[in-house]
């Protein structure tokens, strides 16, 4: 079964970015360490927009990714960002084909 991957560009409310991604950083981290399906969980600082957030995250197959976003867990974590969220994140779902550093 293929593997599936998701980009997510959350926007924080000006000036918020650093309180979203300490929300990141702790909940959301502690969240994904006990789910064996996530494979790959990382927030990335946009270099040309202070407001904007973006996630790579690839998971081992569809229904790992399905566990993830119903988790209580990440129900927990969307309450802890809603705050400092401008609007909802932009997910994109992806299919990995190739990488260097990625077991695909």
């Amino acid at each position: 079964m293929a593997k599936t991957a998701l980009l997510a560009k959350l926007t924080a409310k000006e000036g918020q970015r650093d309180a979203l991604l300490a929300v990141i950083a702790d909940l959301g981290m502690k969240n994904v360490s006990g789910e064996p399906g996530t494979e790959v969980y990382a927030a990335h600082k946009d270099q040309n927009d202070a407001n904007v957030v973006w996630f790579y995250e690839m998971y081992t197959d569809n229904d790992a990714l399905a566990a993830h976003g119903g988790s209580e867990g990440m129900k927990a974590f969307g309450k802890a960002t809603a705050e400092f969220m401008d609007g909802r994140p932009d997910l994109f779902f992806l299919e990995p084909t190739c990488a260097k550093g990625l077991d695909i």
